[in-house]
């Protein structure tokens, strides 16, 4: 007699372990975190639900779709890995669902008071997909806790356009870096992080966003991390990264990124030697020393324009390639750079801050300041 309640107790916590961990709408009730609304979807899931299927790589089986309208929601910011199928555009973008109808679908929106998601996911029902659920507190919590958010290579894209104040890192490896990287971007590879620090932004508030080799990369998920644990607050990621972005927007072959130096508007002494060694038609370089200086030696390729005379000589400057001074010192040719940030602030001018001596035969030495 005395075993039948023991078994019974048994019986009980049984059925409690296998009970569902995460709430659906059915539970919502006992939930209180997710109370269904009307016209929401059935198959609820929380926060907790949502952090254990979001990764990078995006985990097999699983698909995240935000629901949201593309250019002012999900470009600016959105789950990582999520794609976009915005709801008003759901019958046009079928094709973006998986083959396999088992696959999980996990659809979000603006919170809970976004009904797209819960609307999706009902249209997704009826073209026969057997396992959908609806994140309802979407975007807005996942923020709101402090997780990782991503931005779309059209976003990004657009924001270099517009010359928004933005840091653009490339936590890929140097060696991988130098063969091509978004316009601007500066590298910080994950794998010597705090080696870098002095080419991050003074501002904690600074608006950053890293990115790497794709979504099988997750060097931009760590030096974002890492950013973050620094006290920056304004760290997005790109997922798709350079793999995407070079698809999209790569009309010519890849040049060497141009990599800023420790002083503004100055070029890093190393990338302006990878320039000149292996692109130097992709950058034009002008010694703004006096005419009797230059006649005297200077670097391969160089053209001279006294500083006295670049005022009138502005529009010879290209617009669609980086144009570098160099002076002896660094002292002129900064003055250089700041003359014609003054007069023409949208010309892609930069100068190198180092010291320059040059042997009349095309040989130099170079020590940075």
């Amino acid at each position: 007699m005395k075993t039948q309640p023991t078994l019974l107790a048994v019986l009980l916590a049984a059925a409690f372990a296998a009970a569902p961990i995460y709430p659906t709408a059915a539970l919502a009730a006992d939930a209180p975190a997710i109370q269904a609304k009307e016209g929401w979807y059935k198959n609820l899931v929380d926060f907790e639900f949502m952090k254990q299927q979001v990764e990078i790589p995006p985990k097999k089986g699983v698909v995240i779709i935000d629901s949201r309208p593309d250019t002012r929601k999900f470009d600016p910011g959105h789950i990582p890995g999520a794609i976009n199928i915005p709801d008003s555009k759901f019958d046009k973008m079928v094709d973006r669902l998986p083959a396999d109808k088992n696959t999980l679908l996990i659809f979000y929106c603006e919170g809970v008071d976004c009904t797209l998601s819960h609307q999706s996911a009902a249209k997704a029902e009826k073209l026969g997909y057997t396992n959908i659920k609806v994140y309802p507190a979407g975007y807005p919590e996942w923020v709101a806790k402090g997780m990782q958010t991503s931005v779309s290579g059209a976003w990004l894209k657009k924001q270099l356009d517009e010359k928004a104040p933005l840091t653009v890192i490339d936590a890929r490896p140097a060696r991988v870096f130098e063969k091509g990287a978004i316009p601007g971007a500066i590298n910080v590879p994950d794998s010597a992080f705090d080696k870098n620090l002095d080419k991050l932004p003074a501002d904690k508030k600074a608006a950053i966003v890293v990115y790497c080799g794709g979504l099988e990369c997750v060097l931009s998920n760590n030096v974002a991390d890492k950013l973050i644990k620094l006290g920056y607050s304004n760290v997005k990621t790109y997922p798709e990264g350079y793999p995407e972005w070079s698809k999209l927007y790569a009309s010519a072959p890849a040049k060497v990124a141009v990599e800023p130096g420790k002083e503004k508007g100055s070029i890093s002494l190393a990338s302006f030697e990878r320039l000149l060694k292996e692109n130097p038609a992709g950058m034009l370089i002008v010694d703004v020393r006096d005419a009797k200086e230059f006649a005297k030696g200077s670097l391969p390729g160089a053209v001279n324009i006294p500083i006295g005379q670049l005022e009138k000589q502005v529009d010879s400057l290209p617009k669609d390639k980086p144009t570098v001074f160099i002076c002896g010192t660094g002292a002129r040719a900064g003055e250089a750079y700041d003359m014609i940030k003054l007069l023409k602030a949208e010309l892609p001018v930069h100068f190198l801050d180092a010291e320059l001596k040059f042997q009349g035969d095309g040989k130099y030495t170079v020590k940075p300041n």
